[in-house]
């Protein structure tokens, strides 16, 4: 079983993401390992004791302040023994809670001037670390100084820096995670447009060539790669068929001068060798039909029935030779759009395909825009009418056709946007069918 190739795209963006969040992840614990050491044992005042205060002050007559003894208050002077607490409001009224230490007694009417301040101690007890907030109450809004349950510096700097990372890492892989796909795609542009025009290089389809504007630098060497390799098939199909063509055109002399020879021959042996000759002059047509496979094209309208009739003319003779017949069947009549020379060659092979490997009546039959060629021969099998098409294939090793001819009318129908399928004829030979041509 093959393995399933890489996908270029997902090593662009999944390994890029994986390094991004590895390496934010790596250098917060380095930065929160190195901060953790260099502030390992620093005390501060927990935040959380301001709003706990708020919550136990109410106003009393005349506006002034006064503190309940609230069960969260309760629980924190339970946690804290030495609980104590200054609370001013805007205009300088305060109360105090507790044993304020003397170098804080001047704070009282001036507290409300500050803002969010941590104050440390040099050293234990820390009776002096405290904490100053501005907090939101039932009596108002306070400024509130206390000291009492302490926290370590070590813990502020974990949970702060752990929850700044999460927001961070969060916001880097949504943006990574829309950006990086974006930058890949819009790098990728020129290689999907590169696999799509590869997607319709044909065999008669020469001079295409990818184009190499707006490739990436690392793909631009594969892609003249490719246009290299298709100038190399493009120059050694031109080679091909001007042989082709050149030795095509020289037989076609002493081919003549054969016929005439023939023809004029006394011997019934000699002229026996007429039939052979006709092969020969077939094969030689049918090899310049290749070079003119090049020049099928949309040439104007044609008209079927006089087509059909004229080859049927041509052919007579040949098919009444060899005591064969020839009939034209018109069902209905509609121009189509195509290459005259082209589709007669078509009609004028499929006839001669039918007198070689045929019955002894031919019919062919004009169906509106289609046509059909039939004979009362031994017919196709159906395992091989898909191979008759196929260049130099034969039926018979010894059968009397060059393999040549439905090869071409394929060719020639598939320029022309058409399709030739292969039927049993009611009479038990075969019927060939060119459809779908343009109309």
């Amino acid at each position: 079983m093959s393995r399933k190739p890489r996908s270029l795209k997902r090593s662009l963006i999944l390994q890029p993401l994986l390094f991004q969040f590895v390496t934010v992840f790596l250098l917060f614990s380095i930065v929160l390992i190195f901060a953790t050491r260099m502030n390992n044992g620093a005390v501060f005042v927990d935040d959380i004791i301001p709003g706990v205060i708020a919550g136990s002050i109410e106003r009393a007559e005349a506006g002034r302040l006064m503190v309940r003894n609230t069960p969260e208050l309760a629980k924190l002077r339970a946690d804290a023994p030495g609980l104590w607490f200054i609370a001013e409001d805007n205009i300088g009224r305060t109360v105090t809670y507790g044993r304020v230490p003397q170098e804080y007694a001047n704070f009282a009417g001036a507290l409300h001037r500050l803002l969010n301040v941590q104050i440390r101690d040099r050293s234990p007890p820390y009776r002096l670390s405290a904490v100053i907030r501005s907090e939101n109450s039932r009596a108002g809004t306070l400024t509130i100084l206390a000291h009492g349950k302490f926290t370590l510096l070590s813990f502020l700097i974990l949970a702060a820096s752990n929850a700044a990372s999460i927001v961070i890492i969060v916001l880097l892989g949504v943006t990574s995670m829309i950006v990086t796909p974006w930058i890949v795609n819009r790098s990728l542009a020129g290689v999907n447009r590169i696999a799509e025009e590869a997607q319709h290089i044909q065999i008669d389809r020469r001079g295409w060539r990818l184009r190499e504007a707006q490739v990436p630098a690392e793909i631009l060497p594969l892609v003249r790669a490719v246009n290299h390799v298709l100038d190399r098939l493009d120059e050694g199909y031109e080679r091909q068929r001007r042989f082709i063509a050149s030795a095509a055109h020289e037989l076609r002399t002493p081919i003549a001068i054969l016929s005439l020879k023939i023809d004029s021959a006394a011997e019934a042996s000699t002229r026996a060798l007429g039939s052979d000759l006709e092969r020969l002059a077939t094969l030689a047509e049918q090899l310049l039909d290749f070079q003119r496979l090049d020049a099928v094209g949309m040439r104007g309208d044609v008209d079927l029935v006089t087509l059909v009739k004229h080859v049927a003319a041509e052919l007579a003779p040949l098919l009444i030779a060899t005591d064969r017949t020839i009939e034209v069947v018109i069902d209905a009549a509609w121009p189509i759009q195509g290459d005259v020379g082209a589709i007669e060659r078509v009609v004028t092979n499929l006839v001669q395909n039918a007198i070689d490997h045929g019955g002894s009546r031919v019919v062919v039959r004009v169906l509106g825009a289609a046509f059909e060629v039939e004979d009362d021969g031994p017919g196709i099998p159906s395992d091989e009418r898909e191979r008759v098409f196929e260049p130099f294939h034969r039926l018979r090793p010894r059968s009397a056709g060059s393999g040549l001819g439905l090869h071409l009318v394929h060719q020639v129908i598939e320029r022309h946007g058409g399709r030739v399928a292969i039927f049993d004829a009611l009479s038990g030979g075969t019927v060939v069918r060119v459809e779908s041509l343009p109309r």
